[in-house]
């Protein structure tokens, strides 16, 4: 008798591999939305989880943003019940502010977070290889940087991406393989969302102008980018833990250090302190206060806090107005 459809062993192979780094002793959970990505996933993480004597807990997020969500949600769970899945509905509000990805986004981790049946427990998302690509691509359109560019992690517990070494098509050709029927969320073809023109007209563009491989090579990117950016962070780290002092820092220590590196520290620093969002120019002011000094004040920061420099130390305070506006 034949083994699996190479697509069904392809996708878990991915899970397998993910699951042998986290060991999970008693449960794992699986995020669907029903699409052809996480039943996949759903799929594999059932047939390799269980025969290790692993539960798998299935979470179908409902946003209800759409007038079907529920019975799309339903149909969902159905398939996870099926295929041996401890499955569950988690409706949610989707509001606050930044968009409706972006609160949606929010909304759907928080509400996989309070689902887990213990904090020990990974959940594993669907994200392939092309979902990979064009984050990458987004983050060099943005100039958001290299934490951008280093795209998603295949484990950042609690999540687990076991896909994102396996492209789309396999995830589709894995479904059909075992007969189960995804959702196509019509989301996914409105070219009103950047990602989905991304999917739709930028990358088969990039691919037919430079003759394929472009999906693998932003992804190989990625992790090449990510595995510096890993080296830079604990190196930072080291800086960070020799400048300190109390809750300042100790300039002279740190003007000793590649701006790159300096940058790094002081953006740890200013997170740990209460900022509540650090962009490249918010940081880069701060770190004028260190590499470019000629006795400028503080710079007004998001939280209502003021980062200054006095007696060759930084400290945080709290802004009079709470402005964001930059020193020049």
């Amino acid at each position: 008798m034949g083994g699996p459809d190479p697509a069904v062993a392809a996708v878990r192979f991915a899970v397998r591999r993910l699951l042998d780094a986290v060991q999970p002793r008693e449960h794992v959970a699986v995020a669907c939305s029903g699409g052809t990505d996480s039943l996949a996933l759903a799929a594999a993480t059932a047939h390799v989880a269980q025969r290790r004597g692993v539960v798998v807990h299935g979470f179908v997020v409902d946003h209800g943003l759409q007038a079907d969500s529920a019975e799309v949600a339903a149909k969902a769970a159905a398939q996870l019940s099926a295929l041996g899945i401890v499955a569950r509905v988690l409706p949610v509000r989707v509001e606050g502010p930044g968009g409706p990805e972006a609160a949606a986004r929010r909304a759907r981790y928080a509400a996989l977070l309070d689902a887990r049946p213990d904090p020990d427990c990974v959940v594993l998302l669907g994200h392939t290889l092309d979902d990979q690509a064009e984050t990458v691509l987004l983050g060099l359109g943005r100039g958001s940087g290299a934490r951008s560019i280093a795209g998603m992690r295949a484990l950042d517990p609690p999540w687990g991406r076991p896909l994102l070494g396996v492209r789309r098509g396999t995830t589709r050709a894995a479904c059909a393989a075992l007969g189960l029927d995804p959702w196509e969320d019509p989301h996914n073809l409105d070219p009103a969302f950047t990602r989905v023109r991304l999917r739709r007209e930028a990358l088969p563009l990039l691919e037919n102008v430079l003759h394929g491989g472009v999906a693998e090579a932003l992804a190989r990117t990625a992790a090449q980018v990510r595995e510096d950016g890993e080296a830079l962070d604990e190196l930072a780290a080291a800086l960070l833990l020799r400048a300190e002092d109390g809750r300042e820092l100790e300039v002279s220590e740190l003007a000793q250090a590649h701006a790159a590196v300096r940058r790094r520290a002081l953006r740890a620093w200013l997170l740990a302190g209460g900022v509540t969002e650090v962009t490249d120019a918010h940081l880069r002011s701060v770190d004028a206060l260190v590499g470019k000094w000629r006795g400028q004040g503080g710079v007004a920061l998001p939280g209502g806090l003021v980062a200054e420099r006095a007696h060759g130390r930084l400290h945080l305070d709290l802004g009079g107005s709470g402005s964001e506006r930059l020193n020049p």
